[in-house]
């Protein structure tokens, strides 16, 4: 029998995970219905980023085809897929997008109980020229039996019931945490479901990888050259660090999950408040990382300890493995007194 044809019996599918954590908790199944329709828009995107090029879904969006329909770039393709699919879920009544101004106010009829924050596809100004990808997203229970409004996505970190992200690299692979640890799955091309691969990851201790673009080095905060410098002249004779940078969110952390070390995009001269979203770039990227094991900090607080003020709110961060990012606190504070 082909590969394609085989499966092994034994493998734990995404729905099967997801129903059997539900019912260790005794659930209501919501959650996992969320988290399903989730799924499927990542099959979906994961699709649309394999034939991109052939579907001359790449460049700008707005142009036609020949019939008149309007051709989206990707971004906004993955955009619509995930709005679709949460609104036809009927689990959540916020949705806090990357492409959106504004919070999406889910109709009545479509309402349930969870706030969702995502990056529909991450990394997509690179999609061009076929660097890695991806999806980001966390989930909140609203906050109040009030009308839905923005202000239930305005919640820290620390209260997110799941968070996760999809990597469309050399392979897809799904990445989640429920607060029970971080699991991954990949897809079963013979059964079309993403199947269990690795359980409980944990990241290391201390890393030898640091992550970040020195193109900004001219703009470094002194706490942030004092770090790089240790790491790359560390003062105990042993070898230095080596410099890994993608500039897809997705992709830098997730080596730096794997692998270790640590990935920062800090604050500078020129992004005082720094670059990467909170609600749906640093807070579910800081929650996996916890959840393995790591931390996630700004140099002076935990990412997950902030009060957003706003849905597109912008923070610094530094996150990876704990002996790593407490060396970038004790130098932070050091500088920060």
């Amino acid at each position: 029998m082909s590969d394609r044809g085989s499966f092994d019996t034994n493998a734990i599918t995404l729905t099967r995970f997801l129903l059997e954590e539900g019912r260790k908790v005794k659930a209501t199944g919501k959650l996992t219905t969320l988290l399903n329709a989730m799924y499927t828009a990542v099959k979906a995107i994961s699709s649309a980023v394999r034939k991109a090029g052939i579907a001359h879904m790449y460049g700008i969006a707005g142009t036609t085809n020949v019939t008149g329909d309007q051709v989206k770039k990707l971004d906004i393709l993955s955009n619509d897929l995930v709005i679709n699919m949460i609104k036809s879920s009927f689990t959540s009544c916020v949705l806090v997008s990357e492409e959106n101004d504004n919070a999406i106010i889910l109709e009545q009829e479509s309402r349930g109980k969870y706030v969702v924050c995502f990056d529909p596809l991450d990394g997509s100004s690179n999609i061009d020229c076929l660097v890695s990808v991806g999806t980001i997203f966390s989930v909140y229970r609203k906050c109040s039996d009030d009308e839905p409004s923005e202000k239930d996505a305005l919640q820290p970190g620390r209260n997110i019931v799941a968070a996760g992200y999809a990597l469309y690299g050399s392979a897809t692979m799904i990445v989640l945490s429920t607060g029970q640890g971080v699991n991954c799955f990949m897809p079963d091309p013979a059964i079309g479901e993403f199947i269990l691969v690795e359980q409980d990851v944990k990241i290391n201790k201390k890393g030898n990888i640091y992550s970040l673009n020195e193109g900004y080095a001219k703009y470094f905060d002194p706490a942030v050259t004092e770090f790089l410098q240790k790491k790359k002249f560390p003062e105990d004779g042993s070898a230095p660090y080596g410099a890994r940078y993608v500039g897809s969110m997705v992709a830098d952390v997730h080596r730096t999950i794997v692998y270790g070390g640590v990935f920062l995009y800090p604050a500078n001269v020129k992004s005082p408040k720094g670059k990467l979203r909170l609600l749906y770039e640093c807070n579910p990227m800081a929650f996996i990382t916890e959840q393995a094991g790591g931390m996630a900090t700004t140099g002076s607080m935990n990412v997950l300890d902030i009060q957003p003020e706003s849905i597109h709110q912008r923070v610094p961060v530094v996150l990876g493995s704990p002996d790593d990012v407490q060396e970038y606190i004790s130098i932070y504070q050091k500088h920060h007194k």
